[in-house]
């Protein structure tokens, strides 16, 4: 085992749990401003991938890279399209403002 791998799969495994916790007692109205936060730490994500997949190393590393970015993209993506879906269905439709 590479030194240091026990003490970051507990940090992984302790900020999956936090994380958890956190999320799921936010207020429904609420949601659509966190999802707008976490599209942008995705996108941090997107780009932490893309640097862990160009550095040199052994293969396992650039495939574990490379779905890393593949699978923070789509998350991304999927984020922004269901925060502009929601942020859709809050406008008035047809009526103008007096």
């Amino acid at each position: 085992m590479p030194p240091g791998f026990v003490e970051n799969l507990y940090v992984f495994l302790l900020a999956g749990f936090l994380g958890f916790e956190v999320i799921r007692r936010v207020s429904p109205l609420l949601h659509t401003p966190l999802m707008a936060l976490t599209n942008a730490l995705d996108a941090i994500v997107v780009v932490a991938a893309i640097i862990i997949a160009a550095r040199p190393g052994s293969t396992l590393t650039l495939v574990l890279g490379a779905i890393a970015v593949a699978a923070a993209f789509s998350n991304m993506v999927g984020g922004f399209l269901i925060t502009d879906r929601m942020l859709r269905m809050f406008k008035l439709s047809g009526r103008k403002k007096p």
